[in-house]
Order: C-alpha cells, then structure tokens, then sequence
C-alpha cells in the first residue's frame, strides 16, 4: 500500500541554533515581540510502498537515523499518513 511519512529533523535541545537566532532577532525587528524563540529544522516527505503503518514508520525512522538526521546534533519525528 501506498503510505506517506513525514519527517521532521529538528537540532537537540542545547544545540545552537544560529539560523533561528537571526530569524528570531529579524522578527522581533519586525515587530514581533511576542515571538519568544525560533528553531529552524528540515521536513522531509516520503513516499513508501509498505503493508502496514507500522512498518511505513520502522521504514522511515531508518532513512532518518541512517541519512537524513545527524544523531549526534539532532533529533527527528516521523508521522505516518495515508
């Protein structure tokens, strides 16, 4: 069956974010103010053949722990959808 997953890598907490650091100062800048932090990260969507979410998810954390996330900086989620 056809099944969609989607994953999100985000850095861990204590990792410096320095592309969210500017994104946050610029919104401040913009007016803002009520934007306490930003945190930047990846969305990946992937597109599986598998029989069951279950397995589309075991598929997915692999690719994600394998390739797309960096275990030792950053953290990830994967959501199954059909």
């Amino acid at each position: 069956m056809k099944v969609t997953a989607n994953i999100r890598v985000f850095l861990k907490d204590g990792v410096l974010d320095p592309q969210g650091v500017t994104i946050g100062r610029a919104l401040q800048d913009l007016g803002f103010g009520n934007v306490l932090q930003v945190s930047t990260g990846k969305m990946f969507k992937l597109e599986l053949d598998a029989e069951t979410e279950v397995e589309a998810k075991k598929i997915a954390g692999d690719a994600a722990s394998k390739l797309l996330a960096n275990p030792i900086i950053e953290r990830f989620e994967v959501e199954v959808v059909r």
